[in-house]
């Protein structure tokens, strides 16, 4: 088993690392003079990803940018040198990370070389930009154990439960800090999914009656195991995401996002298929079989199963061609910006109508 140290520092799992990836603009060969040196101020982190210093960096300036998101006159964008060396070459950057400011409407950057913590480099930006940011905390999506509740959430035999055993001392467990985090937040819409941890330094009775003997240990606590399962997969975000889909059912990607396969239900699908192809005549019959086969479903699929009836009975009602407008309309408002839980399940009515298109 694999046993690199991942402690989750409990103050560092205030960083919902996932909702903060997004805001600190990728910068390219492409778009770099296009974004930076016009009418706002920039801070831009030079990197490679494998750097270690850049990945501890990784989480600070991620929440940089999310407290910098709605700041108009202030950019926060990073550069990977191994993808676009032109850049970083142009710029002088020799080390990693290279974090310097570029002023509003010039190129000629000012080097940062003060702490590397979101708070210090907002108190640089604020300085140089003129603007008067605070970092913003968002709360953990990462269920925090005590001998009080472990039972409770990790026992629960309608729940497929992550636990993450760690120290805080450990240097490698504040590497894997926003990584973990990213993966409680993309199945956090997931009622029947928990990714937790447990401080086994403050209660090394837990870490002993699961045998843990070194820091981080994972363990999988499915429905119908909870003696436990050693979690043996890698480190990465996908590797995680990957696991979780296929133990749980699931069809997260890394992001959260339902994916294409979501709601998939292959024997409904098989009848949907010959429900396509009956006569007119034959249809009713064939939906009525459809009906019956959804009623039987259990637990979220017993969900989709609704779906596909509604799906079945609207083409019945209005035709061949309402499944193709359907997700095309469902297409449209996905591309908006939605809550995550309408985004879910618009998501699942398209992919079953895809089926009926």
């Amino acid at each position: 088993m694999w046993r690199s140290s991942i402690c989750f520092a409990a103050l560092t799992l205030l960083l919902a690392a996932s909702a903060y990836a997004d805001d600190v603009v990728v910068l390219t060969e492409e778009n770099f003079d296009k974004e930076v040196g016009h009418d706002r101020g920039a801070l831009v982190e030079f990197y490679a990803p494998w750097c270690g210093h850049c990945k501890k960096l990784a989480p600070e300036f991620e929440k940089l940018g999310a407290s910098f998101k709605k700041a108009k006159s202030v950019l926060i964008g990073k550069v990977d040198c191994d993808e676009h060396k032109s850049i970083c070459s142009k710029y002088g950057v020799s080390g990693y990370p290279t974090i310097q400011w570029f002023p509003k409407g010039s190129l000629e950057p000012k080097k940062y070389e003060g702490a590397r913590t979101s708070e210090a480099l907002a108190e640089f930006v604020n300085s140089e930009g003129g603007t008067n940011v605070k970092i913003a905390s968002i709360p953990s999506s990462v269920v925090v154990l005590t001998p009080d509740n472990f039972n409770e959430i990790v026992l629960d035999e309608k729940k497929d439960v992550l636990v993450e055993f760690y120290a805080p001392w450990c240097g490698h467990c504040k590497s894997l800090a926003p990584t973990y985090e990213k993966v409680a937040t993309a199945f956090h819409l997931e009622e029947d999914v928990v990714i937790a941890n447990v401080d086994a330094d403050a209660y090394k009775e837990l870490a002993e009656k699961f045998d843990v003997s070194g820091f981080p240990t994972l363990k999988f606590f499915p429905k119908n195991n909870k003696a436990g399962e050693d979690y043996d997969g890698g480190r990465d975000l996908e590797d995680f995401v990957t696991f979780i889909n296929e133990k749980c059912g699931t069809s997260r990607d890394a992001k959260g996002k339902l994916t294409s396969q979501a709601g998939i239900v292959e024997e409904l699908g098989n009848l949907v298929k010959e429900f396509l192809s009956a006569k007119d005549d034959e249809k009713k019959v064939v939906f009525k079989r459809l009906e019956e086969e959804a009623g039987k479903l259990k637990g979220s699929t017993a969900r989709y199963g609704k779906i596909y009836v509604k799906a079945a009975k609207s083409c019945l009602d209005k035709g061949s061609d309402y499944a193709k407008n359907e997700v095309l309309r469902l297409e449209r408002i996905l591309s908006k910006s939605i809550s995550p839980a309408k985004a879910d399940e618009f998501s699942l009515k398209k992919n079953i109508l895809s089926i009926f298109a």
